[in-house]
């Protein structure tokens, strides 16, 4: 976490101008939808309050707000970070005890709430739109695609069915939340408290500079370093949609600027990518020799590789998720949703996975180049 806010922090005037990727509405600006616009000032000025601001996808929201002239706040427990960014005020308090008496009394126009993956987070926004409420004109919160509870439907639209706790398998009251019942309920809260002043916003895989999850980096990592490649399932039949940090947190903003309400999904880009395409426009991006080894899917769960977990972002359109990335972003695009290249996405996350210490560059996803090889020989063995 640490090391994450650094690189954001000390990178920030560097790639400030470069991380600005997409502005205006095509609509407004004349270009091709979904197409990245130049850099440039809003023609709205917002006061911007930011719920959070100083983990993985904040800084990139601080940051884009800054740079269209909108005057912003931040709220969050003041632990790590503070004085991360200059000429943004900062309220100190604490969801988890409800201490949020530092945004009692204000007004701003919007506040983006990234509320974290925690069983708690229905509460949370709960007491925070409760508050806010008027004191604000919109409330966007970042949802996530884990609340579907059916993407079987090609293609995948935002009113596939959520979970609820009466459709959440395995979930009893007397047990915490689970993730994305936690998010579908947290989105229910601000929805019965802003009503039509509500925009969510469901992102899928978030990918890029400052993510240490590193289910995206393993990826670009794994290509640099060259050689025989495990490359996962059909090249063709299993697709991808994720989302790059910098276009989530700039769109979010933009949305906040056109008063834009309603459920929007948050992946691209539009039409998503083949896994071919992705393994192949990442190795596109690095100079390493390679060859590629498909291996189909029930091999590999005979060795126990599984999709999203030992080998990530590929998920094949198996029984329940043959719309996991196959969403229709027409809406989205018309909201103006853009897209960053592959190549600039795979090019940011290594440089910030290489400014790391080296002891924190051991990935914490994927497989080992040892536990690759293994099933590399086995699949050979097999086919021999």
């Amino acid at each position: 976490m640490t090391t994450r806010r650094r690189f954001l922090h000390a990178s920030a005037l560097a790639t400030g101008a470069l991380a600005l990727g997409s502005t205006p509405l095509a609509a407004l600006t004349g270009r091709r939808p979904g197409q990245a616009a130049a850099p440039g000032a809003a023609a709205r000025k917002l006061k911007l309050l930011i719920l959070g601001g100083t983990g993985f996808i904040g800084p990139w929201q601080v940051r884009y707000a800054l740079a269209r002239g909108h005057e912003v706040t931040i709220f969050n427990r003041g632990r790590s970070a503070k004085g991360m960014f200059e000429g943004v005020e900062e309220l100190l308090g604490d969801r988890a005890t409800g201490q949020l008496d530092a945004l009692k009394g204000r007004k701003w126009d919007a506040v983006i709430d990234n509320s974290a993956s925690r069983a708690d987070a229905p509460k949370w926004v709960r007491d925070a739109a409760l508050l806010l409420k008027e004191q604000v004109e919109q409330y966007l919160f970042i949802s996530t695609r884990s609340v579907f509870r059916d993407l079987s439907r090609v293609p995948g639209t935002v009113d596939a069915p959520l979970y609820t706790p009466e459709t959440t398998p395995d979930w009893t009251p007397d047990k915490p939340y689970p993730y994305g019942l936690a998010k579908a309920l947290a989105e229910a809260e601000a929805r019965a408290v802003f009503g039509e002043r509500t925009t969510i916003v469901r992102p899928g895989l978030i990918v890029g500079p400052g993510d240490d999850t590193d289910r995206f980096t393993y990826w670009p990592v794994r290509i640099e370093r060259g050689g025989e490649v495990l490359a996962p399932g059909d090249p063709q039949l299993d697709r991808v949609q994720l989302i790059d940090v910098r276009d989530l947190c700039e769109w979010s903003v933009r949305l906040c600027e056109t008063r834009t309400f309603g459920v929007f999904m948050a992946i691209g880009p539009e039409r998503g990518r083949s896994m071919a395409e992705l393994l192949y426009g990442i190795a596109a991006s690095t100079s390493a020799p390679l060859t590629w080894t498909w291996i189909p899917r029930e091999f590999l769960e005979e060795h126990k590789l599984r999709p999203y977990q030992e080998l990530p972002v590929w998920r094949p359109p198996t029984p329940g998720f043959e719309g996991f990335a196959r969403f229709d972003l027409s809406r989205e695009v018309a909201a103006g949703l853009t897209f960053r290249t592959l190549a600039d996405t795979t090019s940011a996350t290594l440089e910030f996975h290489h400014a790391r210490p080296i002891e924190q560059q051991k990935l914490r996803a994927g497989i080992s180049a040892e536990r690759e090889a293994e099933v590399l020989r086995a699949w050979h063995a097999r086919a021999r």
